[in-house]
């Protein structure tokens, strides 16, 4: 079965920088796009950034952009989210996530993945 595994959240103060790593198994990806999404205490779900296996396309959303980098190892079935900068309201869990490319799938929708990692832990203190 699928299995997405999270790594790399922890404590560190604003200015700071962490990099989270999401290690996939359990099939092949090369039709599939890997996310990241974030969840701060009492507020939904939000797209972080997002790239594709085989191309290599990314995005990112607005409040991360030219502070966070997602890349992606294809030898070792392994994405990364570089975090920098890193600022008290980037405080959340981390989810890794996979999603099929196929119509109607976006790479901004939680509803979109397929499968989810369990979450890091991320703070960043002031």
């Amino acid at each position: 079965q699928v299995q997405l595994v999270e790594s790399g959240g922890g404590l560190v103060q604003a200015g700071g920088f962490l990099r989270l790593s999401c290690a996939a198994s359990g099939r092949t990806f090369n039709s599939y796009a890997m996310g990241w999404f974030r969840q701060a205490p009492e507020k939904e779900r939000e797209f972080v950034a997002s790239i594709t296996w085989s191309v290599g396309n990314i995005y990112y959303a607005e409040s991360v952009k030219g502070r966070f980098t997602i890349s992606r190892d294809n030898a070792k079935n392994t994405v990364y989210l570089q975090m920098n900068s890193l600022k008290p309201e980037d405080t959340a869990v981390y989810y890794c996530a996979a999603r099929r490319l196929r119509s109607g799938s976006y790479y901004y929708s939680d509803s979109s993945y397929d499968y989810w990692g369990q979450g890091t832990q991320v703070t960043v203190s002031s």
